[in-house]
């Protein structure tokens, strides 16, 4: 999966970045490296799959796919 995203220097120092796609997932970083690294983590933690959130009905079919 390839998602935009944008990355910015911060006023202080560092960088900000930001996924426009996923409202909300945001990071930072002291260099661009861990900026980048930052926001791939925060993705993969915004993506996860939490039990709470998947109520379904009984008949429902629940199936994984790939993107």
């Amino acid at each position: 999966m390839n998602l935009k995203i944008v990355l910015e220097p911060s006023e202080d120092s560092g960088f900000t970045v930001y996924v426009p796609s996923l409202p909300g997932c945001i990071s930072e970083g002291d260099s661009r490296e861990e900026a980048l690294t930052n926001i791939k983590e925060a993705i993969e933690l915004y993506l996860e799959p939490v039990e709470d959130d998947m109520i379904y009905e009984s008949r429902s079919e629940v199936l994984e796919i790939a993107i």
